[in-house]
């Protein structure tokens, strides 16, 4: 009987902790391809490379546990075109993967995200599809406790399927002394950045900017994917890529002149 076949992308690069930790997991599972950036690709949302050239490269990477990997110049969007239309050719994946990312993906972040636009564009080719992320952006960050949940999570998508069009956006809370509570199955909470801008000047005194802000939350709601984490719980919010606003069509049909 062939093992599943599991294709993984990411947004923080084809070497970073976090893809080969996945890697791993992942080849416990099933036939693993990677096709992943080959530089950081963090904020590119669902960016694709139009106006300039594509390059592939095999890499050895992962030779080491027996996975096939290219590096990618283009965007995670790109990464799964690509593996789709010429790397995998005629063959689908059971699984599409990204992550695991460095740093959270919560509430609004969703919408600017590289890892969850790899995971949504396998959706978009109706592939079921997960996009993990760790909550800690520390440059030492420990990957270790994410392996157990990632694997029962991928393990839960590729015995039970997803519905048509759904990517999970996992979020799981940094390392702590005591172990994980659990997995919760939530909403996206309705929270925000303030972004602020910082003015500097570079060596010749032009002035440059730097994005920087505050984290908002304020959704009490103890149903969210920023409840769960801060609760030490892995959260799941499933995402479609219809952004329709179903519930306004028939009130903007009811009140606007159209």
């Amino acid at each position: 009987m062939s093992r599943p076949l599991i294709l993984i992308s990411n947004d923080d690069g084809i070497t970073s902790r976090g893809i080969r930790v996945l890697v791993e997991v992942m080849a416990e599972l099933g036939e693993v391809v990677v096709v992943a950036p080959d530089s950081p690709q963090s904020g590119m949302g669902h960016a694709i490379t139009i106006g300039d050239t594509l390059r592939l490269f095999e890499t050895n990477l992962f030779q080491d546990l027996g996975v096939v990997s290219y590096k990618c110049s283009g965007t995670p969007a790109d990464c799964i075109k690509l593996a789709k239309h010429h790397v995998l050719k005629d063959r689908n994946p059971d699984l599409v993967v990204s992550g695991i990312n460095h740093g959270s993906n919560l509430a609004v972040s969703v919408l600017y995200s590289g890892t969850m636009s790899a995971a949504i564009e396998g959706a978009i080719e109706g592939f079921p599809s997960v996009g993990f992320s760790l909550c800690d952006f520390s440059h030492k960050a420990d990957f270790e406790h994410t392996r157990e949940p990632v694997k029962h999570i991928a393990s839960e998508v590729l015995t039970k399927g997803l519905p048509k069009g759904i990517a999970l956006n996992v979020n799981i809370p940094p390392k702590q002394n005591e172990k994980l509570q659990g997995i919760k199955v939530c909403r996206q909470a309705k929270a925000h950045w303030e972004e602020e801008f910082d003015q500097r000047k570079d060596p010749y005194g032009r002035p440059y900017f730097w994005l920087s802000g505050n984290f908002v939350n304020n959704d009490k709601g103890e149903d969210t994917d920023v409840w769960a984490v801060d609760h030490n719980y892995v959260s799941i919010v499933p995402c479609q890529y219809d952004l329709t606003a179903h519930h306004s069509i028939a009130q903007m049909n009811d009140e606007w002149d159209v």
